[in-house]
């Protein structure tokens, strides 16, 4: 079966021309590697050495193949703008034709941080398509506050046409409205106490407004009720306002009842369309998919929790290399957990190939 390994050569070598290993060979390994179950840089090794044979059929290996160190010091010294730059290469076919919801949210890797060198958790930005299930970019931000900063450029490769962006309060700023709007995209962003006067205004005026559509699910001993209203007349709001794009704000009363407790929220938020009120809530129930089918499946699957990386780039760059994989795998068309792939990927070198050339059309 032909397979494409040379995916990584357009990355300049951070470690010269001298290098034993080349740079797209230590990344294509370390791709398999992840793919199929490998966590860190040890992890890497290992798997080299036990599957020599099988990459020998594809790649030239005259010193043998690479050791922790070569994997941990090529992630440490590469550099994280041209290795992002590589991974929107791979999807830009893919975000040239999106559609649906798109969420937007930040993680942390509470292991990448250094008590000694006062070295904080590295927080990124994830863009995540819900119904691809595939992630689309990421951005290191230097704490969680500079979420607002990050999220314009991430969006600026993205065709946002019949795409609705959604976000958490943090991100409910006039300028991200405007980028999305001017790309002719839609977007549901929650609204919350940093923009006080307009969430207090939003509250006064949908304070007599009666709920127009009762969800009500239940499961897990839980009875989940959302209780959803939209409102189109914005004369008196725009006003004082005057929001980019905007077409509508909505409101959604979430009643969660368990055997011992009943809690209630009630969350606002800005649309640019004026969607029924139905439509609000399956978008924004949407949006938390990036916490169940991205965030949870890196810390669960991937162990990105646990990894210790943080020396220079190391981090950063194994999470990308993590969403890489998590990708392919998402690619391939058999049925199975992100889990069961990869264990069937590690033990059965015909089907890692198959995950290998769903990624290799990524290019």
């Amino acid at each position: 079966m032909p397979i494409e390994t040379s995916c990584f050569d357009n990355l300049p070598d951070p470690r010269g021309s001298n290098a034993r290993y080349p740079l797209n060979d230590v990344l294509f390994i370390a791709l398999c590697a992840v793919i199929s179950g490998a966590e860190d840089c040890s992890d890497m090794a290992l798997f080299a050495r036990s599957k020599a044979d099988f990459l020998g059929r594809f790649l030239s290996l005259p010193h043998g193949t690479p050791s922790h160190d070569t994997f941990s010091r090529v992630f440490r010294y590469l550099d994280p703008k041209a290795f992002h730059e590589q991974f929107l290469t791979f999807m830009s076919d893919f975000a040239a034709q999106l559609k649906g919801v798109v969420a937007v949210d930040g993680k942390s890797l509470r292991r990448a941080y250094d008590h000694v060198d006062g070295q904080s958790p590295l927080h990124l930005v994830n863009v995540w398509a819900v119904e691809q299930r595939l992630v689309l970019g990421q951005l290191l931000v230097d704490e969680k506050s500079n979420e607002i900063q990050a999220v314009p450029d991430i969006l600026e490769w993205l065709s946002l046409t019949d795409v609705t962006i959604t976000a958490d309060a943090m991100h409910c700023q006039r300028s991200l409205s405007r980028q999305i709007t001017e790309a002719n995209g839609q977007y549901v962003l929650a609204v919350k106490g940093n923009q006080k006067t307009l969430f207090d205004d939003i509250r006064f005026m949908m304070e007599h407004e009666a709920d127009t559509t009762v969800v009500t699910d239940s499961g897990h001993g839980r009875i989940e009720t959302r209780s959803a209203t939209v409102v189109s007349d914005l004369n008196w709001l725009q006003e004082g306002h005057q929001w980019p794009g905007l077409g509508a704000v909505g409101r959604i009363t979430r009643r969660r009842e368990l055997a011992n407790k009943t809690t209630e929220e009630t969350a606002y938020y800005l649309l640019s369309d004026a969607m029924s009120p139905a439509r609000m809530i399956d978008v924004t129930r949407q949006h938390w998919a990036i916490e169940n089918s991205l965030h949870w499946v890196l810390d669960v699957t991937f162990k990105e929790d646990e990894n210790r990386t943080r020396r220079g780039h190391g981090a950063e760059n194994l999470a990308l290399l993590r969403k890489l994989a998590l990708n392919a795998t998402e690619r391939e068309p058999s049925k199975g957990s992100k889990k069961g792939k990869r264990k069937k990927a590690g033990w059965d070198d015909d089907y890692l190939l198959a995950i290998i050339q769903q990624f290799a059309q990524l290019r």
